[in-house]
C-alpha cells in the first residue's frame, strides 16, 4: 500500500474525519485530502508528527511493502506492570455495574495519599475518541481497587479476554465504593 492508503486506513482506525486530523496537524482539510489522494505529501516535520499522532512508526506510514493490515494482524496485546494496550480494532467494552465503555488502553492510577478505607488505585481506560481533536484521547475511570495486585489481576484478565476474542468484559476484582469525589470502600 502507498502512503495515501496507509494514512486513510490509520485515520479511520482512530475514528477521525479529515477535518479532525487537519485540526490536530495544524493544516487545512484540503491538505489531508491531497495526502490521502496521493497528490501531495506533508513536509518531513509533519510526517514525523503525523506518525506520532497516529501512534505508528514512519515505515508503517510510508512504505509500500508493509501493508498496514499485515502489521495490525501481527500486533499483540502489550501487557506490562503499568497497563495494557491492545490494537484499536480489538478494543473491548468494559462493564462496571451500569456503565459500558469501549477501551483499547488501560493503565493503573495510584491514588494520592489514600486514607483508611479509601481505594489505593484506580483503573483508567482510554477510548480513542478525540475531544475536539486537541486534547488527546479521552480517559475514563473504570473501577476502584483496594490493592495493586487486584488491579493488576484485572488488567491481566482483560488481556485474556481480548486474546480470546471477547467483545465485552465485566470487572471482577474492583472494590465497591460509596461516593465519587472521596470514595470510601463499602464492605
Amino acid at each position: 500500500m502507498s502512503f495515501a492508503e496507509n494514512l486513510k486506513i490509520l485515520r479511520k482506525e482512530k475514528y477521525l474525519s479529515q477535518e479532525q486530523l487537519a485540526e490536530i496537524m495544524g493544516v487545512s482539510r484540503q491538505a489531508v485530502s491531497k495526502w490521502e489522494q496521493g497528490s501531495g505529501y506533508p513536509e518531513t516535520e509533519k510526517l514525523i508528527e503525523l506518525a506520532k499522532k497516529l501512534e505508528v512508526s514512519l515505515d508503517v506510514l510510508l512504505l509500500d511493502k508493509t501493508p498496514v493490515t499485515d502489521i495490525k494482524e501481527e500486533t499483540t496485546v502489550a501487557l506490562s506492570e503499568k497497563g495494557l494496550t491492545v490494537p484499536t480494532e480489538k478494543a473491548i467494552y468494559i462493564q462496571n455495574e451500569d456503565i459500558l465503555i469501549r477501551c483499547y488502553k488501560f493503565f493503573i492510577s495510584p491514588m494520592a495519599l489514600p486514607a483508611k478505607r479509601e481505594p489505593k488505585f484506580a483503573l483508567v481506560g482510554v477510548d480513542g475518541v478525540l475531544l475536539a481533536g486537541l486534547f488527546g484521547d479521552r480517559q475514563n475511570h473504570l473501577g476502584w481497587y483496594a490493592e495493586k495486585e487486584d488491579v493488576q489481576k484485572e488488567i491481566a484478565a482483560i488481556a485474556e479476554a481480548v486474546k480470546s476474542g471477547n467483545r465485552t468484559y465485566k470487572l471482577q476484582y474492583n472494590c465497591k465504593v460509596k461516593g465519587n469525589l472521596n470514595p470510601k470502600i463499602v464492605e
